[in-house]
């Protein structure tokens, strides 16, 4: 299996296992007896974490530095919708895979959760999956053998 690929398949993995863990945590959260606070930055944290890790599995020959910075665009580009209100968007907002995905209320403190996340999972990448050196030198390998 190409280096890429693998890559991209053990970020889909990750992202994966981070939905699971976000949903998990906005149904059972409050249950297990967490905070109002672990539950709510916790889900961005998280939110954000998918984000990057769906990134780099779609881009898996980018480096962490620009997927992170990408990601955080992204997420900073999604809080920043909920400032936007039109009758559909909000209509989508109210259900359950539009509360998810782009939430209700914008708040800053979202923003910082995210770029938190995005961070972590930034250098979680870089000390777990370093696949993308691997791929870059394949690639460069992969067009030297076609010139011959």
């Amino acid at each position: 299996m190409a280096p890429a690929l693998r890559r991209g398949l053990a970020l889909l993995g990750a992202a994966a296992l981070v939905i699971l863990a976000g949903l998990s945590l906005r149904a059972g959260g409050y249950r297990l007896g967490l905070s109002f606070f672990a539950v709510k930055y916790g889900g961005s944290l998280l939110w954000g974490s998918m984000v990057y890790f769906l990134i780099a599995a779609f881009l898996p020959r980018w480096g962490q530095g620009r997927v992170a910075g990408l990601a955080l665009a992204l997420a900073v580009a999604v809080e920043f919708s909920r400032l936007v209100h039109t009758p559909a968007f909000d209509a989508f907002r109210l259900t359950t895979a539009g509360a998810l995905l782009l939430g209700r209320v914008f708040s800053l403190w979202n923003i910082l959760a995210y770029a938190i996340g995005i961070g972590l999972v930034a250098l979680l990448d870089r000390a777990l999956l370093p696949g993308q050196e691997v791929s870059r030198q394949s690639a460069i390998t992969s067009q030297g053998q076609r010139a011959r």
